[in-house]
């Protein structure tokens, strides 16, 4: 319960503002169909945090103790720093002709995934926690948490919710998680 529930919250936090948000905003918006916009978010999510949580369980069993518990715990403080660098969409969301608001929602959110915070999260919470379905399933759920909202309020909400903060609270997170992976807190290595 504690990696689903740790997941859940820093992915929840970490997406606040996050481009991946930004894209959702702009998908209802060019859209206007939630449903379509919302599955396409949620089998995207699935798939690009089942493959990065497996790619952490393999970090994990690869790497000994001691090196997995340094280079987790210098993942999250690295986290930290990277949740104060604000995020933004560089490129025009390619239009329904060809996919549907479906299947455009699941191919630009996958690729806009890649790479992103939220994905190297999954990673490290992944080869922290060991437990991969737990970990997939909170980090999951943390994007419907924030990017759902996005996608029926839109831009009222970003303008109501003071970005740094919510970025400062997400770095806090990353920070302790890191500095407790580091001091060995829970023995988890």
């Amino acid at each position: 319960m504690e990696a689903f529930l740790i997941s859940l919250g820093v992915v929840a936090l970490g997406e606040i503002g996050d481009k991946t948000q930004l894209l959702a905003m702009l998908l209802a918006v060019r859209f206007k169909r939630p449903v379509p916009i919302i599955l396409g978010i949620l089998a995207a999510t699935l798939l690009n945090h089942a493959a990065a949580g497996w790619v952490g369980a393999w970090v994990a069993a690869a790497l000994g103790p001691q090196v997995l518990r340094w280079v987790i715990g210098a993942s999250f403080i690295a986290m930290a720093a990277w949740m104060l660098v604000p995020d933004k969409i560089d490129d025009e969301v390619p239009g329904p002709q060809r996919f549907g608001v479906f299947g455009t929602t699941l191919i630009a959110f996958f690729i806009a995934e890649m790479g992103d915070k939220t994905q190297i999260a999954t990673v490290a919470l992944a080869a922290r926690f060991q437990d991969l379905f737990a970990v997939v399933a909170g980090t999951t759920v943390g994007m419907l948490l924030a990017d759902v909202p996005a996608v029926f309020i839109g831009d009222r909400l970003a303008k109501r919710i003071p970005m740094k903060l919510v970025h400062g609270v997400a770095a806090a997170i990353f920070a302790a998680l890191g500095v407790l992976t580091l001091l060995n807190v829970g023995k988890m290595f």
